[in-house]
C-alpha cells in the first residue's frame, strides 16, 4: 500500500536572489504571475523570459473564461513555465505546462489527453494553498455556475521552491483566508479514509503551527504574523503534501458552489462550511480519527474536547470574522440547488468524507449555516 508520493523537488531560499541565481530564469521561459509581485522582487534584474501577468485577464479565482483569455495570448515555444503567485497563479499554470490547453471545458471533462511538454517550477507567495505540490488545478466554471478540480499527475510540478521573503507584503485579509485553507487543508487530510500515519503526521504538524500561530498573533496582534511567515509558508507546505495525498473533503465541495456563485475568496468560503461539517460528523460518529484530532486541537487551545469547535471558532474568529451564508447574498431557495450541485460535480471530494454524507445531511448543513 503506498504511504506517500511527493512528485517535486522542493526547495527552500531566503530571498528571491538566491532562487534566480541558481535557477537563472531567462529566454525559453515563460513566467505567469502577478505585476504587484514580479515589479518590486524581479523588475530590476532584467530577466529576457516572457512575462504575463494573470490579473489582466480577472481578478479572483481562477476562471475557464480567464484560461482561454490567456492561451490566446501566449505566442512562441517554452520549455519551462514558471508560476510565482496565490492559488489562482499556480493554478493556471499547471494547466499551461500542457501541450493542449483549449478547450479548457474539454480538458476538465476529460476529453482532452493531458500531456506535459514543459517542466513546471511553482513559487507560492501565500501560505495557503499548497498547490505547489499537488496534482490538481480547480477553475470555476462560469458556464455552469460551480468549480471543478482536475486532479490528474501531468501536472505535478517537477519543482517547488519556498521563498518566505515573497509573503512579507501579504495583505493581513490575504494571509488568513490563505491559511485557515491551509488549516482546513490538513484537518480533512487528516480524517481522510485515504489517510495514513505519514500523511497524518504532515497534517497534525501543520495544524499545530498554524494554530499556535494564530494564538501568538491574537495576543500580539495582527504584525506578529511577518515573523511567523516561514511557519506559515511550511505549515501549508506539509498540508499541501498531506492533502495531495489523501484528499480533501465535505468542507471543500460544499464551498464550491458559494465561492463560485458569489465570489467569496477559497479559504473563507471554506471558513464558512468548516465546523458546520465537523459538528455534523460528530453528530454521526464520535470515535476513530475525529476523537484523535479533538483532543490534539483541545490541547492546543487549552479548551475541554467537547467544547473544541466552539473555542476553535472563537480563535479563527480574531483572524477573519465567520459569517452566516446568507450575509454572502445566497437565497434560501438555493439550499437544495447547492446540495445537488455538490452532489453532481464533487464525487471526487466527497469520495474523503469522514463518514459518508447524503443530500439530506448536505441540506442541513447548508441550512444550519444559512
Amino acid at each position: 500500500m503506498q504511504e506517500l508520493m511527493l512528485k517535486p523537488t522542493i526547495f527552500k531560499y531566503d530571498t528571491v536572489k538566491e532562487f534566480v541565481d541558481e535557477f537563472k530564469p531567462g529566454k525559453g521561459d515563460l513566467v505567469i504571475t502577478n505585476e504587484y509581485i514580479y515589479n518590486p522582487y524581479f523588475g530590476q534584474m532584467n530577466l529576457e523570459c516572457d512575462v504575463i501577468f494573470q490579473e489582466k485577464y480577472g481578478a479572483g479565482e481562477p476562471s475557464d473564461d480567464m484560461v482561454e483569455a490567456m492561451y490566446k495570448d501566449i505566442k512562441g515555444e517554452h520549455k519551462r513555465v514558471i508560476a510565482i503567485g496565490g492559488g489562482t497563479v499556480i493554478d493556471i499554470s499547471k494547466l499551461f505546462a500542457l501541450r493542449t490547453v483549449s478547450p479548457v471545458l474539454d480538458l476538465y471533462d476529460g476529453k482532452i489527453p493531458p500531456v506535459k511538454n514543459k517542466e513546471l517550477i511553482l513559487i507560492p507567495t501565500t501560505c495557503g494553498t499548497g498547490s505547489e505540490v499537488t496534482n490538481i488545478s480547480i477553475l470555476a466554471l462560469n458556464s455552469r455556475g460551480t468549480k471543478k478540480g482536475l486532479a490528474v499527475d501531468q501536472m505535478y510540478a517537477d519543482t517547488a521552491v519556498l521563498i518566505p521573503e515573497l509573503l512579507e507584503g501579504l495583505p493581513f485579509g490575504v494571509f488568513a483566508t490563505s491559511s485557515i485553507d491551509a488549516l482546513i487543508h490538513a484537518i480533512e487530510s487528516s480524517l481522510s479514509p485515504k489517510g495514513n500515519e505519514t500523511t497524518r503526521l504532515l497534517g497534525y504538524q501543520a495544524i499545530s503551527m498554524i494554530l499556535n500561530g494564530y494564538k501568538e498573533i491574537a495576543e500580539k496582534g495582527k504584525e506578529a504574523r511577518i515573523a511567523l511567515l516561514s511557519q506559515f509558508l511550511m505549515a501549508s507546505n506539509y498540508a499541501g503534501i498531506a492533502f495531495a495525498n489523501a484528499g480533501c473533503a465535505a468542507v471543500h465541495a460544499m464551498s464550491y458552489p458559494l465561492g463560485a456563485t458569489y465570489h467569496v475568496a477559497h479559504g473563507e468560503s471554506n471558513y464558512a462550511m468548516f465546523t458546520g461539517v465537523m459538528k455534523n460528523y460528530m453528530e454521526l460518529k464520535t470515535d476513530g480519527e475525529i476523537a484523535v484530532l479533538n483532543k490534539f486541537i483541545a490541547h492546543i487551545l487549552g479548551c475541554d474536547e467537547k467544547d473544541v469547535y466552539e473555542e476553535l471558532e472563537k480563535l479563527l474568529n480574531v483572524i477573519i470574522q465567520k459569517k452566516t451564508l446568507h450575509e454572502y447574498g445566497m437565497k434560501e431557495s438555493e439550499i437544495e440547488e447547492f446540495a445537488d450541485s455538490v452532489l453532481e460535480n464533487q464525487q471526487r471530494l466527497l469520495a474523503n468524507n469522514f463518514v459518508p454524507l447524503d443530500r439530506d445531511r448536505l441540506i442541513k448543513i447548508y441550512r444550519e449555516l444559512y
